[in-house]
């Protein structure tokens, strides 16, 4: 039992990262996205420019940065390896985000925007009114992905010294037990498998919208 108990509080920690960075990653993505597709060209290429850098680079590299660079260059470290983690995970996935909103929006046929303008609509209520919700039919299954690929990626924190269960699950095996190694699979496929039953009950529910 003790073994289970510690394991259950390693994974304590996966949960942790998985729901702040979902919590604060989905908005700041949609704010990068408006910042990628702004008409301010200066704006648009930093946007886009960082968006690249961020997708094109590995998240255990991100993570590496966000915990030494602070204190490298500008003398202040990071004391707190939970708190690097969270900030390389929110950057990292409001980045994917982005791309996965901005091909969203895009998608959605500019005859509606026209549609809105001709009812005396502004921008901003077209974007929330008529085209938001269209959005977020279509991105559903490319934000479940997403959202599949978050939970196994907590497990790299790891690499920074966050106890996640498989550091714990470690730990045992070193001890020359094998089984909790294994049992940190059956966490993950549990816990998949009730996202994957939600997710797939979110798109059931948005199949009113015939976009």
């Amino acid at each position: 039992m003790d073994v289970v108990k510690v394991l259950f509080e390693g994974f304590g920690e996966n949960l942790r990262i998985f729901a702040l960075t979902l919590v604060m990653a989905i908005p700041l993505g949609l704010v990068i996205t408006f910042g990628s597709m702004t008409r301010f060209k200066p704006l648009r290429w930093l946007t886009r420019t960082f968006v690249w850098i961020i997708r094109g680079t590995p998240l255990m590299l991100q993570l590496f940065v966000v915990l030494y660079a602070p204190g490298l260059v500008f003398g202040v470290p990071m004391r707190n390896r939970f708190t690097a983690t969270l900030v390389a995970f929110v950057i990292n996935y409001a980045a994917y985000l982005s791309e996965i909103y901005r091909g969203g929006i895009e998608s959605i046929p500019r005859g509606q925007y026209e549609a809105g303008a001709v009812l005396g609509m502004t921008r901003s209520q077209i974007f929330f009114r008529v085209v938001l919700l269209q959005v977020v039919k279509r991105i559903t299954p490319a934000m479940g992905n997403e959202v599949i690929t978050l939970v196994k990626d907590t497990s790299l924190s790891r690499v920074i010294g966050v106890a996640e269960i498989i550091m714990v699950a470690e730990r045992f095996t070193k001890q020359g037990l094998i089984v909790p190694l294994f049992s940190t699979g059956l966490y993950f496929l549990l816990f998949n498998g009730l996202l994957t039953l939600l997710l797939g009950w979110i798109e059931k529910r948005m199949d009113y919208f015939k976009v």
